[in-house]
């Protein structure tokens, strides 16, 4: 077996620096685009494999995440066109040119209040998100769960900025009328 050279175990170590950390927030995502485990496994695992064949492109300190979460989202829709049979793919070689769209500064993930508790959804909220139209879930997803902002959303699902605020009012009214009883038998009163 052959010796990694400098510049390959450099990009090793700059990968698993930027990429890794976002391992459990791709998952669930993926889980929550799949709803199965092994399929979210499995999109998951893709998703590193393409980023790391695509990590020369990006720039090291920009919004890895936003970036991870594009590739993901990206290799969901191919895969859900490829069970459908439908023509049309994404063309992953997009991914290369991502980076430059996404200049954001680095996302922080050391607070530890945000890393106990932003996973913790009860099932009620979980079912809830599930039973939303995949177009709304996924967008409420990206800006309320994993805290995106709407411009990096419209780049990662290649939409104008207006649908995605649009898709964001309606999931999120339809979230309401759906939690409405769950609000009610935990204390809540509506105005």
């Amino acid at each position: 077996m052959a010796e990694l050279t400098k510049e390959e175990v450099q990009k090793q170590e700059d990968f698993e620096e930027e990429i890794i950390p976002h391992l459990d927030a791709m998952y669930n995502f993926a889980l929550r685009l799949t709803s199965d485990p092994s399929d979210a496994e499995d999109l998951v695992q893709d998703t590193i494999v393409k980023a790391y064949r695509f990590f020369s492109s990006y720039e090291k300190g920009t919004n890895a995440k936003a970036w991870l979460f594009r590739i993901l989202k990206n290799s969901y829709i191919n895969n859900y066109r490829k069970k459908s049979k439908k023509p049309n793919q994404v063309d992953y070689d997009e991914v290369s040119t991502f980076y430059e769209t996404i200049r954001a500064e680095r996302t922080d993930t050391s607070d530890l209040e945000d890393k106990m508790f932003r996973d913790l959804i009860d099932d009620d909220i979980s079912n809830a998100l599930d039973e939303l139209p995949e177009d709304f879930r996924t967008v409420v997803l990206l800006c309320d769960v994993e805290g995106f902002t709407y411009e990096e959303i419209a780049n990662m699902l290649d939409v104008p900025i207006g649908t995605i605020r649009s898709r964001l009012h309606r999931g999120r009214n339809l979230l309401k009328s759906q939690l409405m009883e769950y609000a009610q038998e935990r204390g809540y009163q509506p105005d």
